[in-house]
C-alpha cells in the first residue's frame, strides 16, 4: 500500500534529473583520483557512436563520431 507522501529520492527533490546527478557524482569522483588513475578515468570519459541514415528501408554507410562530455 503506497501513501501520497511517499519519499522522493533527493536528486529530484532538488530538481535535477538523474543523468546530471549522475554526471556530477562522477566528476567528483573523477577529480578525487590520483594519477594515472585521473587520466585512465578521463579516456573512459569519451563518448564514441555511429549515425546511419536510412533511405528505402535500408541503411547508409554509419558515420563514426567521437564525442566527449566536458566539451
Amino acid at each position: 500500500m503506497a501513501s501520497s507522501g511517499a519519499a522522493v529520492p533527493f536528486w529530484r527533490a532538488a530538481g535535477m534529473t538523474y543523468i546530471s546527478y549522475s554526471n556530477i557524482c562522477t566528476s567528483l569522483v573523477r577529480s578525487c583520483l590520483k594519477e594515472p588513475h585521473r587520466s585512465n578515468a578521463a579516456n573512459r570519459e569519451k563518448v564514441h557512436f555511429a549515425i546511419s541514415k536510412w533511405s528505402n528501408g535500408k541503411p547508409e554507410s554509419p558515420t563514426i563520431r567521437s564525442d566527449s562530455a566536458t566539451e
